[in-house]
């Protein structure tokens, strides 16, 4: 049973934006559900590290990166390592919990960040290419963000147990 809220099919700019990062949110919730730690872990194929529980991991980064470092100018360190951006897919130790605890936390700051700014135009800056962008240009990266990586997660999780779909 597919319980994820699909996108709007009409409606504003934000409500669109706003359904499909919701989707992908769920849609990476999805192709984790129901899976142990060491399944979560398990690694795509060699040489690379690339495992569901890293791309949470990653994802809980990319949501702490865009929305509370870049649109609320937050000053705060990565999760997993304040110099390597890649640390958070090496999910070599961690556990379900501790991810997913991660990935939630920073989704619903990302979600009171976006339903505080009053429009699409509001603007942080992005300190690695020393540029200001709106929020609707993080909206649409985050989807990037998740889209494609719901895609390695589509492979990921079919090489498990051989669960496929969207």
């Amino acid at each position: 049973m597919d319980d994820r809220a699909f996108p709007p099919l009409r409606g504003g700019e934000r409500e669109m934006l706003r359904g499909f990062l919701d989707f992908h949110r769920a849609t990476l919730a999805r192709k984790c559900a129901g899976l142990t730690d060491e399944e979560l872990r398990r690694r795509s194929m060699p040489p690379s590290t690339l495992t569901l529980l890293g791309l949470v991991r990653h994802l809980a980064e990319v949501e702490r990166t865009w929305f509370r470092q870049v649109i609320n100018a937050e000053d705060i360190p990565l999760l997993w390592s304040p110099e390597d951006r890649q640390a958070a897919y090496d999910a070599s130790g961690a556990t379900r919990s501790e991810a997913f605890a991660a990935w939630e936390a920073e989704v619903a700051h990302a979600r009171r960040i976006e339903a505080a700014a009053p429009s699409l135009e509001v603007t942080g800056h992005w300190a690695r290419r020393d540029a200001d962008v709106s929020l609707r240009f993080v909206m649409l990266h985050v989807i990037h963000e998740y889209a494609r990586h719901n895609g390695h997660a589509d492979f990921l999780r079919e090489g498990i147990d051989g669960t496929v779909g969207f």
